[in-house]
């Protein structure tokens, strides 16, 4: 900002001892003086206008503030309250400054401890938490999570008190929503994590079938043969109870083979036992594999998990698969055996997808102890990951295969439960050829 300057006038009466070029740096010191004021002036302009702008900042951030905030100075007096407050209690801003801050509290208790934040001596900079019972505008008390901090001057001295708070029932209703998002998440994760088990114990229909055909037929055929031997029996025991001659029942014997038929009995009985009890045990192990799991883990001895993965996933393949497995020392982790054989039955499937045209398909599976840390590799003998999809592999929804072959979820999923049993699961390119993935798990001591 500039202003016209008017001619510094001369001095029109001459004085002794002074002469021209005196009178002259005196006008030239005045200019520069009157110029340093302008420019001060310009200054001062712009910093009033960067002051105001600043306080319009501030009072629009305090007023946007859903929490309310109370600045008070060292006797406890209110200063500055934002309008979250004041719509809180039902006072303007204007009578609330000066007034105590106990005016504001609904209770001795609220109004004790308040004193007490502010007479602290050793009060934390980031402030001290206290619940509040604030006066609402209907007179009932309104709980309070308040936080106060101590207020420094600019010589370092304590000038007060700054208080922000933020209503107990918000926070129950943040806490309750946040809660739901939580169990809605928990439940579609384990809803996933169920129908990819189902989408596995799908692929193994065809084998499973086969597994159950051979029990159930020697079963069926034990049945039969039963049956005659029964028809027989009772016809031999009718004679007996007809009281026949010894000639007759000594012939009905030998027709009816009644001594081979005592004979066969224990053995028809123990076979069809054993069919039974093999038909139970698979019927128990697809129960189990396919029922949903509880949080709750147990002692598992992992080698039995990974034998009974290789099983159920090598009657499920249409073509026989070279499964080298080495078990390695007995070794007991804390989990659910049900979702660890969901993890090897996936790494298991996915290296046997990836061998469809290789010649001489072949899987290792290798299971050892390194200190606290079972390590478990499911090595293929193709052509290995991509590099351009390792960083992708666990990716939930990523897969390479054609449209209705895979989800896309299977080793999501199987990282996920890792994670939840303090292990790892990663994949790499074996050094000899081949994709390799590492299950690393905590031993049980």
């Amino acid at each position: 900002m500039s202003k016209d300057r008017a001619p510094s006038p001369l001095p029109t009466v001459p004085m002794d001892g002074v002469d021209e070029s005196t009178w002259m740096d005196v006008i030239q010191k005045m200019d520069e003086v009157y110029t340093r004021l302008i420019d001060d002036e310009v200054e001062l302009e712009k910093k009033n206008t960067e002051l105001e702008q600043s306080q319009q900042f501030i009072v629009s951030v305090l007023t946007s503030m859903s929490d309310v905030l109370v600045v008070c100075d060292e006797r406890g007096l209110i200063e500055q309250a934002n309008a979250a407050l004041c719509e809180l209690v039902g006072r303007r801003e204007e009578r609330l400054r000066g007034s105590s801050l106990a005016d504001l509290l609904a209770d001795e208790a609220s109004v004790q401890a308040a004193r007490d934040a502010m007479d602290r001596s050793d009060a934390p900079r980031d402030g001290q938490g206290i619940e509040l019972n604030l006066l609402g505008r209907d007179g009932q008390a309104v709980p309070v999570d308040a936080s106060c901090t101590t207020r420094v001057g600019p010589s370092g001295r304590r000038v007060g008190t700054v208080w922000v708070g933020r209503p107990m029932a918000e926070l129950k209703r943040a806490y309750h929503e946040m809660r739901a998002a939580h169990e809605a998440l928990k439940r579609t994760q384990q809803q996933l994590l169920h129908s990819e088990k189902m989408a596995s114990l799908g692929q193994l229909v065809a084998g499973v079938a086969h597994e159950l055909n051979n029990p159930i037929s020697f079963v069926l055929g034990n049945v039969h043969a039963l049956r005659k031997y029964s028809d027989r029996l009772q016809t031999y025991m009718a004679a007996l109870h007809a009281h026949e001659p010894e000639a007759v029942l000594q012939q009905m014997r030998q027709k009816l083979r009644i001594e081979h038929l005592l004979a066969d009995l224990p053995s028809l009985i123990e076979g069809t036992l054993e069919g039974a009890q093999r038909t139970a045990d698979i019927v128990q192990g697809l129960k189990r594999f396919s029922a949903m799991d509880t949080e709750a883990h147990a002692p598992v001895v992992l080698a039995e998990v990974i034998e009974r993965a290789i099983h159920w996933v090598r009657k499920g393949r249409g073509a026989a698969m070279a499964v080298h497995w080495q078990p390695g020392p007995t070794v007991t982790v804390m989990g659910s055996a049900g979702q660890l054989q969901q993890v090897m039955m996936n790494l298991l499937q996915n290296a046997f997808d990836a061998l469809g045209q290789v010649p001489q398909p072949a899987v290792r599976v290798a299971m050892a102890v390194h200190g606290d840390r079972v390590v478990v590799t499911v090595r293929d003998n193709g052509p290995g990951i991509p590099p351009e999809h390792l960083l992708r592999i666990f990716d939930p929804f990523f897969t390479t295969k054609p449209v209705g072959k895979g989800t896309g979820l299977g080793l999501s999923i199987s990282y996920g439960i890792v994670e939840q049993h303090g292990g790892r699961l990663s994949a790499r390119n074996a050094d000899g050829g081949g994709a390799e993935f590492v299950l690393d798990l905590p031993r049980m001591a």
